[in-house]
């Protein structure tokens, strides 16, 4: 299976925010759920080994978007690898938050996800990612994810990484007992690095902030990758990351 989803903001002539395309295309079928917020839901099962899968975001200048999803992504086994491509543009003073509910690779799939951010000067982006490894009771299958961020052509940020290679997952230096990795990229730059239980949040050489969280189960790592945020946000001021539970893990 093939299919491309889109979605496009446009700026009013008073200064609001429009959703000015919506293009769906099972199993990404976009809802419209607020004046600047769509949601994905899934109309067909996927995506299964073979499935090609786009999106394609475009945020106007000044313009806000924020992107999520009504439930988890499970990715299943086929003929093949599977792919989700998401290509995403972010103008001048816009806003995107992207955060959909978390990927969880099924028993035997082979999966590829890659991400390609473009954004102008002062945009203002909060991206995140989470991903299960397996259902319940399981061992994952594969997934390899590609992300790449660049700010007025110039790279930001190119990171990529690997789930359900037994030989390395269990490692202590890899995975180790964890059942869960999440990252979060914003464009505040968080004063300084920070270590804590399970999640690092790390300035970028140029601009910007990345949080990477391993945890047991997806509760645990929506929470940590919060707390990340936050303390990224703290000096960051960045308008599009918002918090979850106040307290979170204890700093190392």
């Amino acid at each position: 299976m093939r299919a491309c989803a889109a979605v496009a903001t446009t700026l009013s002539a008073d200064g609001r925010t429009m959703v000015s395309r919506m293009a769906s295309d099972p199993p990404l079928t976009l809802r419209q759920t607020g004046p600047s917020t769509v949601h994905l839901v899934s109309t067909a099962a996927g995506p299964l080994g073979g499935d090609r899968l786009a999106l394609d975001v475009d945020v106007a200048p000044r313009t806000t978007l924020e992107l999520g999803s009504v439930a988890s992504t499970l990715v299943l086994p086929g003929e093949g690898e599977s792919e989700m491509l998401i290509t995403a543009r972010v103008g001048a003073g816009a806003t995107l938050r992207f955060a959909p509910e978390p990927t969880v690779l099924a028993t035997g799939c082979e999966h590829r996800l890659i991400v390609r951010l473009a954004l102008e000067p002062d945009a203002s982006v909060l991206w995140r990612e989470e991903i299960v490894f397996g259902r319940y009771g399981e061992e994952p299958g594969r997934c390899h994810a590609r992300f790449d961020v660049t700010c007025a052509g110039r790279p930001v940020l190119r990171q990529e990484f690997t789930v359900g290679d037994p030989a390395l997952d269990a490692s202590p230096a890899v995975f180790g007992a964890a059942r869960c990795v999440g990252t979060t990229f914003l464009t505040a730059t968080a004063k300084e690095p920070l270590v804590a239980d399970g999640v690092a949040v790390l300035p970028l050489a140029a601009s910007g902030t990345l949080v990477s969280a391993l945890a047991g189960d997806a509760v645990e790592l929506r929470s940590r990758l919060e707390w990340g945020e936050r303390a990224a946000c703290v000096d960051g001021d960045d308008s599009v990351a918002y918090g979850g539970p106040a307290d979170g893990p204890g700093i190392q």
